[in-house]
């Protein structure tokens, strides 16, 4: 007998996981993480700016408060992670060049790879704590994300 469950995640989790799950999905995009030394060579003036809100998404108040922020940059292009006064994970994308309707295709695609990182490995926590085997998993065409697993 099988199965296939399809996944529609909401993001509720501490910005310690929050910061994982970014980290694992910017680097498959080509995106890497700058510290702050890093930040300033990253910024320019004249740079265009679009935000994006993260729908269903929660960063959970604890070890971190409402300033911190994850950068990441690629080609000219700043993406930062922010939590916002609400409590809501919030993408600002900026560049130089850039059109917002261009940042914000960018900054979506870029919020649904870690939207994906941050869904697999909840679900895979899952599958391990109720002693499941995955016994096959990868990403079809779609760049969708296939596990198979045995329960006996």
């Amino acid at each position: 007998m099988s199965s296939v469950i399809v996944v529609a995640p909401i993001i509720i989790a501490n910005w310690p996981v929050i910061t994982a799950a970014v980290a694992a999905g910017v680097g498959s995009l080509g995106f890497s993480v700058v510290n702050t030394a890093e930040l300033q060579s990253a910024l320019s003036e004249n740079m265009t700016r679009e935000e994006i809100e993260v729908e269903n998404s929660e960063v959970l108040d604890g070890s971190a408060g409402t300033g911190e922020q994850m950068v990441v940059v690629k080609d000219g292009i700043k993406a930062t992670f922010t939590r916002d006064a609400r409590g809501a994970l919030k993408l600002c994308m900026e560049g130089k060049g850039k059109s917002k309707s261009e940042l914000r295709q960018i900054g979506e695609e870029l919020m649904g790879r870690v939207t994906q990182q941050y869904a697999y490995h909840r679900v895979v926590t899952e599958l391990k704590e109720r002693n499941m085997t995955i016994v096959e998993e990868g990403m079809t065409e779609t760049e969708s994300v296939k596990i198979r697993i045995r329960n006996w």
